[in-house]
């Protein structure tokens, strides 16, 4: 199993487009993340405190909530945009994130839902994925429990997610894509493995970035 340990290089490099191929073993390691304070003292100086903000993401003055856009047809096959990566250690998720959420473009890995909050942003950040076809990423979506741990990554940088709570619900409950005004996580697939008739989600809350 993925053991959490610095996203930052195995994400690099899948935000590059250097995707793992089934079968590859790959090691995830994720430094805690901190926040530092640095004093300087002398007889002729006084002292400084320089503090880094690890807190949660927040909307600047004036910047309203994400807008997730309308779902095309489920075949529509879309440009191949990558917008960063996914990691997931207690199911053994390491996967790219591509814009878009029709079945050609789950096919290559994880969707992100076009118009919902990216990685780090305040919002609704909202990611489907295969469970029983092509790479399959969300097979064992059911097994999270709270408090467990997902790891994002875009051009914006490297996020932590803490799971909160997994629910089923029907497929024409799209609410769950709605926006919050808190930086949220929704991940989706098809349920129970190998039929469409629901839906599986899990939630999961900002808890800190880890590339600063």
């Amino acid at each position: 199993m993925l053991r959490a340990v610095a996203v930052s290089l195995v994400i690099a490099a899948l935000v590059a487009g250097c995707a793992f191929d089934e079968g590859v073993s790959v090691t995830i390691s994720v430094a805690p993340s901190t926040v530092t304070a640095r004093n300087t003292t002398s007889s002729t100086t006084s002292t400084s405190t320089t503090l880094a903000y690890s807190g949660p993401p927040t909307l600047a003055p004036g910047q309203s909530l994400p807008q997730p856009e309308n779902a095309p047809p489920e075949d529509t096959v879309e440009p191949e945009v990558i917008v960063g990566a996914i990691a997931i250690p207690r199911i053994d998720v390491l996967q790219t994130l591509y814009r878009g959420i029709t079945l050609p473009t789950l096919d290559k890995g994880v969707g992100w839902w076009p118009g919902t909050a990216m990685p780090g942003q305040v919002g609704n950040v909202v990611l489907g994925g295969h469970r029983v076809s092509k790479k399959k990423p969300f097979r064992n979506l059911e097994q999270l429990q709270p408090g467990d741990e997902v790891f994002l990554s875009s051009a914006d940088g490297d996020f932590v997610y803490v799971v909160d709570r997994t629910f089923i619900v029907q497929p024409s409950d799209v609410w769950i894509i709605d926006q919050t005004t808190a930086a949220t996580l929704t991940l989706f697939a098809c349920h129970p493995p190998g039929s469409t008739r629901e839906r599986i989600v899990v939630v999961a809350n900002y808890s800190r970035r880890t590339d600063v």
